[in-house]
């Protein structure tokens, strides 16, 4: 100390730190945070799959046919039966709600961001099996390389959608969600080929640019944009 008195409180700080430092395994912290951000997961998915069979249950297409389905089955003749129990109007309205829900459920596979939740899709599984994933990740790589590249085989339909997919720069689970009729016409039109792809790609920029100009509140805005301008930070010298 009396050669580096300078170093004293450092000394000293790092002396403090280590004896007062919780004694606490940074692997359990990990898992604890994992295991809780799954647990949100789960339960956030389940909200949003919920609000969308809740959704469904409101367009007349998918209630009119599920209702159909209820009848025939004779669940709602079960609902409306009051029996020694006598039900009220709202329990047989929540009742038979919770019947046409239910039908919707059974009968609509609903994809992307609002799909049925998973638990392999959980953070904890997703860490738990990424050896696995990996491993298979690695093994589909080199039998493209070697199917496509080496051999030159033609791609089947699994490897155009996924070339047109990865053109389009979406996840899975977005492309999951189109409709089959656009994966039809993607294949259609050839999009794993890129040339292809950059026409369709052009044509949808038009496209949307025309929508834009006949849209009445873009012309709003472009009008108050060419007359107002872009708001400015003004500093006023008193």
């Amino acid at each position: 100390m009396l050669d580096h008195p300078e170093e004293y409180y450092s000394h000293y700080y790092h002396y403090y730190s280590r004896r007062l430092a919780p004694k606490v395994d940074v692997r359990v912290v990990i898992l604890v945070s994992v295991c809780a951000i799954s647990v949100f997961q789960y339960f956030s998915w389940w909200n949003s799959y919920n609000k969308a069979i809740s959704y469904l249950a409101t367009v007349p297409k998918y209630r009119i046919q599920a209702t159909e389905i209820a009848k025939e089955q004779g669940l709602l003749k079960k609902a409306k039966e009051k029996g020694k129990n006598k039900k009220s109007k709202e329990e047989i309205r929540d009742e038979e709600e919770n019947i046409i829900k239910n039908i919707i459920k059974s009968k609509i596979d609903i994809k992307g961001g609002y799909q049925k939740p998973q638990v392999r899709d959980l953070l904890l599984f997703q860490v738990l099996l990424a050896p696995v994933h990996l491993c298979s990740y690695i093994a589909w790589y080199c039998r493209w390389v070697y199917n496509f590249n080496i051999k030159g085989k033609e791609y089947g339909e699994e490897e155009r959608l996924y070339i047109i997919r990865k053109s389009m720069k979406m996840s899975q689970s977005q492309f999951d969600s189109l409709e089959d009729h656009q994966k039809e016409m993607f294949l259609k039109r050839e999009l794993w080929i890129k040339e292809n792809y950059e026409v369709y790609k052009q044509e949808q920029e038009e496209e949307l640019k025309k929508k834009l100009a006949n849209d009445p509140r873009w012309k709003r805005y472009r009008r108050w944009m060419k007359n107002e301008g872009p708001g400015r930070l003004t500093f006023v010298d008193d």
